[in-house]
Order: C-alpha cells, then structure tokens, then sequence
C-alpha cells in the first residue's frame, strides 16, 4: 500500500463506546473466549500499520470509500482502486479511533480482499489481526468480525475454521443473509452437503440477487444439475451491481461452459470478464484453458504467463506446466514446478491450506507416496469430494487399487453426495476400474469422461482415448442387460427476485449476453503413510467441486 495515498478519516463512523452487558449464545461465547486468550495487545496491533504521511498523490474519486464498503460488507468483489482507498481510510480511522471495532472488522474484510485479488499472502495474518483486534474491542453483537474470521478460513481452505465462526455468527443473527454464503462454502470444504443445501435454502428465503444465484449456481452444479446451474449463472452475470462483480460472474459461467467441453463459449465468457475487471486473474487462465483446447498454444502460454504475472497461484503453475509438458517444452515445465512448490511453501507459512493442489501434483508428476500421505491428512481435515477423487487416484498411482477404488466410487454415490457430473473424476474412476479388470465399467466411465469434457487435460484426453482403443467395442448385449439411466432431479428456480430462474443466456459475444460494466449490473520422496478411514460406508459426503475450479482438478486451492 502506499503511504501516500491514504484517504482522510471519515466522519460517518463513530468509535463504539462499551455495550450493555447481556447474556450471548454458547457458541459465541466459547469462540470470544478463544480470541481473548490468544490476542495480542492493542496498542501492539496499532504499531503495526504503516505511518501516515502527509498527502502527496490525488485524493481517491468522490464515493470510493463508500462504494468498497458496501461491496466488502455484503462479500461483493471490489475494484482495486476502490478497496486501495478503504483501506488507507479505515487504517486512519483506527489509528484515530482504535476502539471502533466496526472498523476493525471492514479493515480486515478488505485486507482480505487485497488478498484475494493480488495473491499476496502476507494480507491473510494482516486481516487476521484487524478481525480479532475488532473481537477484542467490540465483544457483543460483532456478527461482522465473525463473518470476516469466516471469510478468512474458506479462503484458506481452513473449513473447520469457517463453519465455527460462520455458525456462531449465525446462531447471533440468523437472520443475516452474508453469512450463508461462508457457511455453504465451508459446508462443501467439509462435504457435508446436506448442511450446504439448507444453508441455501436459508439463504434464498433472506435475499436475492446476483451473489445468491452464484452460490445457488455451485450448488446446482455439486448436485449434477448442469443446465439449471448455466441459467442461474447466466442471469446472475446480467445483473451484477459493478464491473468488478461481474467479471467474477463471466469467470464462473466460464468454468461452467468449460466443464461442459464447450472451450469457444468458455474464451468467450473469459474475455468479457476480464473486458469487465481486467485485473481478474482467473479469467485469464481460463483463456489459457480454453486456448489450450481450441490448439492455439502459443496464445494460451500468453494467457497463463499474464494470470501467473497477475497472481502466481500453485493451480495456475501446474497447469501452466502441464501444458508445456504437453509441448514437449520439459525445461519450462519443471520450472514451472518448482513455482508451484515456492508458492504452496510461502502461503503455507501464511496459514494457507494448498495441500490438495500439491498432492495432485506429487501424485502424477512426483512421488504418489508423498501424494498419498498428503492427501489423506487432507481428508481428515476436509472429507470432501475432490479430496476423495485426488486421494483415490494417488493410492492408483501408488498401487493400492483395491483401496484406491474405495474412494473414486464416492462420485456416484449420489445417496452420500456424488453428483457432480465431472470428466476428471470419471477418468481416474475408469482408469482404477481398468487396473482392477473390471473393463466394462472402465469402458463406460471413460467414454463418459470424453463426452463431459472432451478436453479436460493436456495430457491425460490421450491417455483416455488410448485407454478405449485398447479395449475395443463392448461386447454385444440384450436391452435387458444395459443399464437404466436415473432421471435427473429439477433444481429450483432461483431468479433475482424470487421469479423462476431463465433458460441460459448466450455467451458474450454471440449478440445478446450483458455487456461489462453496464452498472446494472517437500518434495521429495516419503514412506509416511498414517492410517485413514477408508469410506467404505461415507458418513460425511461431499457437495463435489466449486464452480471457481480449475481445468486440472476441480475445487482446489
């Protein structure tokens, strides 16, 4: 941040004088408890932000502040500049007023947005303070310090974190509609998906708009409901309040095309979004995806060296290298290997979870026994969906197909949360099933991957094609003998405003999508293998990957 652009203290916000004793829920109590035995002192979190200098560069635009306030209480992306202005104008006020613990909460909101949007780990414990310096001066009734703390844990992939603070939120003001959203996220971190839909439920019974229909959208999709979560998706772009919320919004309808094996609609979608916001980093390696898919490989390199310049995540380097892997560009891929191992060593040292997107690394480029190890203290962390789908294929590439198969089953398992309809997982399902010989099911789960997503990976659509023209056609069989297909459930319709949600609307760039910015809108080789439960009999299923996921493995971090 730069000193000298700092914004003058805003006279709206008031510090908080001491609050009426009452008596607070249980939860809550417990989760104060905690923040007071492990906080610092005060005037020690003061002494940490930067010393203000007189003024020097142009004062922010009129409404800046406000404009990123609003956004960053109600979880609504920021622009840049925006968020650069509240952030010097909250960290005067605090330096002014240190016991307003309002405004240490909307201070730590928005460090942890200047996180999210340009990959610099070090705001995550910057954030941190700021929200629990807001507990510590405001002990009654700060609903807004705990959903930031919530915030702070999913994107950490911290979900046990989250579903504590995002509960005892709730269990102060059920009726606070920004909280579900943190709460379904971290619902889906655990793969409790029965929590997750009726966190939604609540959800959609509080409000509406574009943030409600993105969650409903993920949701829909976890569920296999693909053309439900399009038109939400679609509807949700149409009407965000900002460029900046929009372009998230194009992102996620990007994922979804893409998903879908349909790389021309998803570069479409990608390119609006980043028209939109063109600090939005995951629309530009979506373009590299997509790129990659149509055989335009010089641009899709282009693509994903400008998202890796713009946020160096591990997701990003591996896929990057994967496609020079694919290029036979071996040197740059492994260069981009070790980023991927820097970047997970430095935002683990800023409590960043990143050991699913390393663990499918290690898995099929490293060692799948450091894989399996990693994964299955992920598992007993988070038991999600793509948690289960890295792991099985880990203990495939380990060699341990009888328990490996124990794991890759649990996406079909629609009775404990299989759903989601996704190429990867039905690839590395038929491709255990093909180690084990049971080759009439490998053959469907294969050719199902390729129907899902004909694209899905650089490398690993070739090895599925080979793997099919190896087995040949199937063995001819009776109508009694094929396999009833189960009627896919209806999604219910979740329009802006309560209304049924519209059939999906066509990808930027085809003549009627919203346009941007309408105002509407360790390496190394380990034996450790720590026993897990293997889920055999799943008690806690997952809700399948996010929206936001990655070409490589959905859902990762």
């Amino acid at each position: 941040m730069e000193n000298e652009e700092r914004q003058p203290v805003l006279t709206g916000l008031q510090p908080h004088g001491p609050a009426a004793p009452r008596r607070r829920p249980r939860t809550v109590r417990r989760v104060l408890i905690g923040v007071t035995a492990g906080g610092g002192v005060l005037a020690g979190v003061l002494v940490l932000l930067p010393v203000l200098r007189p003024a020097t560069a142009p004062r922010p635009a009129p409404g800046s502040v406000a404009r990123a306030m609003t956004a960053v209480g109600a979880g609504v992306p920021v622009a840049l500049p925006d968020l650069k202005a509240l952030i010097g104008d909250r960290e005067a006020h605090v330096r002014a007023h240190p016991r307003d613990g309002q405004s240490w909460a909307v201070l730590g909101s928005a460090y942890l947005e200047q996180a999210r949007r340009t990959a610099l780990p070090a705001y995550y414990p910057k954030a941190e303070q700021a929200l629990r310096t807001s507990l510590r001066v405001r002990t009654q009734g700060n609903v807004e310090a705990l959903d930031g703390l919530a915030a702070l844990a999913d994107a950490r992939g911290d979900f046990r974190e989250a579903k504590k603070w995002g509960e005892a939120a709730v269990e102060l003001a059920p009726k606070r509609w920004t909280t579900y959203p943190l709460l379904i996220d971290a619902y889906r971190g655990l793969g409790d998906f029965k929590a997750g839909r009726k966190a939604l439920d609540k959800l959609t019974a509080l409000h509406t708009g574009p943030t409600v229909q993105a969650q409903a959208s993920r949701v829909y999709w976890d569920r296999g409901w693909r053309e439900d979560a399009v038109a939400v998706i679609t509807d949700a772009a149409a009407g965000a309040g900002s460029p900046a919320e929009q372009a998230v919004l194009m992102e996620q309808a990007g994922e979804l095309a893409w998903e879908r094996g349909e790389p021309e609609e998803s570069l479409r979608y990608y390119r609006a979004a980043v028209r939109a916001d063109p600090d939005e980093h995951g629309a530009l390696a979506g373009q590299g995806r997509a790129l990659a898919a149509l055989g335009r490989s010089s641009e899709a390199v282009r693509a994903y060296r400008a998202a890796i310049a713009k946020r160096p995540t591990p997701r990003y380097a591996l896929e990057l290298g994967e496609l020079y892997e694919k290029l036979g560009m071996d040197a740059d891929a492994r260069t981009q290997y070790d980023l991927l191992r820097q970047r997970v060593r430095q935002e683990s040292a800023e409590g960043v979870d990143d050991e699913l997107v390393l663990g499918i690394f290690e898995a099929d480029h490293g060692d799948p026994l450091e894989a399996v190890w990693r994964l299955r203290e992920a598992w007993e962390r988070h038991p999600s969906m793509p948690v289960a789908d890295a792991l099985g294929w880990a203990l495939h590439r380990a060699g341990e197909d009888e328990e490996a198969i124990k794991f890759a089953n649990r996406i079909t398992d629609k009775e404990h949360g299989g759903g989601v309809r996704s190429a990867l997982y039905m690839y590395h399902l038929g491709q255990i099933e093909l180690s084990l010989d049971r080759t009439g099911s490998a053959r469907r789960h294969l050719s199902e991957a390729l129907l899902l997503n004909p694209h899905f990976s650089p490398l690993l659509v070739p090895q599925a094609r080979q793997a099919l023209a190896d087995l040949g056609e199937p063995p001819a069989v009776g109508p009694e003998e094929l396999e009833a297909e189960e009627p896919e459930e209806e999604a219910p319709a979740v329009g802006a405003a309560g209304a049924p949600a519209p059939a999906p609307a066509p990808a930027p760039g085809t003549g009627a999508a919203p346009t941007a910015g309408t105002g509407r809108t360790p390496s190394g080789g380990a034996t450790r293998t720590p026993a897990a439960t293997s889920p055999a009999a799943p008690a806690q299923p997952s809700a399948g990957p996010t929206a936001g996921s990655t070409a490589r493995h959905p859902a990762t971090h």
